[in-house]
C-alpha cells in the first residue's frame, strides 16, 4: 500500500482549501461513508468548516468536525475503485501506535 492510500487523523489534514477525501462516521442516518470534502474559510452564507459538494452537484454539504473520523489525500488517478472507510474501533490503530 503507497503511504499515500492510508487514513490519518483529521487533527492532520489540510485546512488550504485542497480536496481530501474522508471517513465519515456512522450514524442513525447511515453506515461510515467516504466523501470529497475541503475546508472552507467561510463566506457570507457560513462560517469556516468542512464542506463537500462534489457528491452532489449544487448542494453543498457542511461537516461538523465531530462527524468526520479520519482524511486520506486525494488518490492516484489510475486507481480503480474509492477506498472503503475507516471503521475501526481503536483510535490508536489509525495512528499507527495500536500495536
Amino acid at each position: 500500500m503507497d503511504d499515500t492510500d492510508r487514513w490519518r487523523d483529521m487533527a492532520s489534514a489540510p485546512r488550504d482549501g485542497s480536496r481530501i477525501l474522508v471517513t465519515i462516521r456512522p450514524s442513525e442516518q447511515g453506515p461510515a461513508e467516504v466523501d470529497l470534502a475541503f475546508w472552507s474559510n467561510g463566506d457570507q452564507f457560513a462560517g469556516e468548516g468542512w464542506r463537500a459538494s462534489d457528491s452532489s452537484p449544487g448542494h453543498i454539504i457542511e461537516y461538523a468536525e465531530p462527524e468526520l473520523k479520519c482524511w486520506m489525500p486525494m488518490p492516484l488517478a489510475n486507481r480503480t475503485s474509492m477506498p472503503s472507510p475507516w471503521e475501526g474501533d481503536n483510535d490508536q490503530e489509525l495512528y499507527g501506535s495500536g500495536i
